[in-house]
């Protein structure tokens, strides 16, 4: 049935073509999602890493000339938490789009003072502070391994603090495969979005004994990230907790959590 582009800093991507129906994923700001059925005001999208979610089209752009520029405009990724773009290159410039971590712009080339100036996916033009934006990576090489191991959590621990939003993947609320599935694709991997692995992805089991920081951590229904140390990231609304923090696999450990290390199912790994 064709593509369309995000045109809302967030858009919120439903099990049913419901207001209140249950909210499983979240698609970013300058996406490229795949209409695939339509009913009434709602379109069904399926997302580049196959997951599927119903939502309001007019949150999303149809137009075939935008649609062909953004196939191949340079791309940039927002790393910021939370970003403005502005109409003038200065902090007193009128707001033309909030974004959150994740979201894609293109760089036009023109800079002023540390400002960048960038086109958005729906035509618009504005201004981004230049240190919130960086590369868009959509490919990677297991060559690579130390480097995205040590990427992977570094990406993860930048959402530290954020709470916990089922179905959520920005600094404003995110659950666990939010968390982990953002630390990836962030670094050009595709992983699935829910906390279980499948086949058509890259990801395979490992042993704890193998386990590196960076590989994934399975339990009943939720994931978490090993950073090392016997240590692990994650988002998580049990245990008292409300959002992304740190435990650890130590019972010697203030911030050691009992309920998780027996319940760990297997360990992924895409290395």
């Amino acid at each position: 049935m064709g593509y369309a582009l995000v045109t809302s800093m967030i858009l919120p991507l439903r099990a049913k073509a419901n207001d209140d129906a249950e909210l499983t994923d979240e698609a970013l700001f300058g996406y490229k999602v795949e209409v695939i059925d339509r009913k009434g005001k709602w379109c069904r999208v399926r997302t580049r890493y196959q997951y599927e979610g119903w939502t309001l089209k007019n949150s999303l752009s149809f137009d075939a000339e935008n649609m062909a520029f953004w196939d191949t405009a340079p791309k940039k990724t927002v790393m910021q938490a939370h970003a403005d773009i502005l109409m003038q290159p200065k902090v007193q410039g009128i707001i033309v789009q909030e974004v959150t971590r994740g979201a894609i712009v293109s760089p036009t080339g023109e800079n002023s003072s540390g400002w960048e100036k960038v086109r958005l996916c729906d035509g618009r033009e504005g201004w981004a502070w230049g240190a919130f934006l960086g590369k868009y990576i959509t490919s990677w090489h297991k060559e690579e391994e130390e480097k995205l191991r040590e990427n992977f959590v570094k990406t993860a621990i930048s959402y530290m603090g954020t709470q916990y939003r089922w179905g959520g993947k920005t600094p404003l609320g995110i659950d666990c495969s939010g968390l982990c599935s953002m630390a990836y694709l962030l670094n050009g991997v595709v992983i699935n979005r829910d906390a279980h692995m499948k086949p058509e992805f890259c990801m395979h089991e490992t042993s704890r004994e193998k386990m590196k920081k960076g590989d994934l951590l399975f339990f009943p229904g939720h994931v978490a990230m090993y950073v090392g140390g016997k240590r692990y990231i994650h988002s998580t609304a049990g245990n008292n907790c409300h959002g992304v923090v740190q435990n650890s696999f130590d019972p010697n450990d203030a911030d050691y959590r009992a309920d998780l290390p027996s319940r760990l199912l297997f360990i992924g790994s895409i290395f």
